[in-house]
């Protein structure tokens, strides 16, 4: 159920209304959007009567929300969600470019990477310091150290960080690195980290699973937003299909299947969408066409030396071609390139 109330309201009326939600054993959520304040229900919320509310003062509209997902749904918030990260918006009218390695090599190397995509007006570096891997004895990942590398370059060369948590012990060190922790496809149904990501109310950039459908994946994010937590980015990373052309089978049909059903901000990563380095730049343009507000492309200074993830990996000239085109297609959409001082 949802609650439109003026965005004006007293703060007296609004208690009522969440205490009177709390009464029936259901969590308030207060969502200020652009022109009325939303207050979604979570909880058993069927033996809610409808009539209760809408005598309450301020009330102007009581509306059953029919989605399995509620709070991340287009029938709780219309508008647009827009992300603000350390003053960049994430969302919107911006296309914003993540870009890095698949893994933390060591400190030159990261350090070196990061400075040149700085220079190309990249605000954000992802990089994995834990790396999940289907084989036991592929590279895992520089772990601790990865982080403290992280840390120095945010700090030295003043790159926002995007870096992924693999489990609840983890939680802790990566927020104190991480702008936006990730959280990878092997864990879009950890509920139970989703749950404890969400209680950093750090910005989550929520990967899609292999296998998993839409509705899963914007279930995955309720469990995050019912947290409190309503800076969650949704990514459509590929799927496991019959095809074995490619890596993965990029699903962009998700993008505006998303965009009519969430008003989270969906990004694309066709480095693991398609996996192989010569077809990123025709997916990632595909991406932003089918309207995607960002994408996560994999940036190494040597790939074919890269210990992870090299052959769908851009080097920096690829990639540096690849912004000058999306410098071109992005106002075509009504899209701004959310870039530094690139030239």
């Amino acid at each position: 159920m949802l609650i439109l109330m003026n965005l004006n309201s007293p703060r007296e009326d609004i208690k009522e209304v969440k205490n009177k939600i709390i009464s029936f054993n259901c969590t308030p959520h207060e969502i200020p959007g652009a022109s009325k304040l939303a207050i979604g229900i979570t909880g058993p919320s069927e033996f809610l009567i409808k009539e209760e509310f809408q005598l309450l003062p301020s009330v102007e509209e009581v509306i059953r929300v029919t989605k399995k997902y509620k709070l991340v749904s287009r029938q709780m918030k219309s508008e647009d969600t827009i992300i603000d990260v350390n003053g960049i918006k994430i969302g919107g009218d911006q296309l914003t470019i993540i870009a890095g390695p698949c893994s933390v090599e060591s400190r030159d190397q990261i350090f070196e990477i990061a400075g040149r995509l700085k220079e190309m007006g990249v605000n954000f570096l992802r990089g994995g310091a834990y790396k999940p891997r289907s084989s036991p004895y592929a590279f895992q990942g520089l772990k601790e150290k990865g982080l403290e590398y992280l840390s120095d370059v945010k700090k030295e060369i003043g790159i926002n960080i995007v870096t992924e948590v693999l489990n609840q012990s983890h939680i802790e060190a990566v927020a104190e690195v991480a702008d936006i922790i990730q959280l990878g496809a092997r864990n879009m149904q950890n509920y139970a980290l989703l749950e404890e990501v969400g209680k950093t109310q750090k910005p989550i950039l929520l990967k899609r699973g292999m296998s998993a459908t839409i509705e899963e994946l914007l279930l995955s994010a309720e469990y995050i937003v019912s947290q409190q937590n309503y800076n969650v980015i949704l990514c459509e990373r590929g799927i496991r299909t019959f095809e074995t052309a490619t890596r993965n089978t990029l699903d962009l049909n998700a993008v505006p299947v998303i965009k009519k059903n969430s008003h989270l901000p969906i990004f694309v990563d066709p480095s693991h969408g398609i996996g192989i380095w010569d077809k990123v730049p025709a997916m990632a343009m595909a991406a932003v066409a089918a309207g995607s507000d960002g994408l996560l492309i994999e940036v190494h200074t040597n790939p074919e030396k890269a210990l992870s993830d090299g052959y769908q990996t851009l080097n920096l000239a690829s990639f540096k071609a690849l912004i000058e085109k999306l410098q071109e297609l992005a106002p075509v959409i009504n899209k701004k390139l959310n870039l530094g001082n690139y030239e």
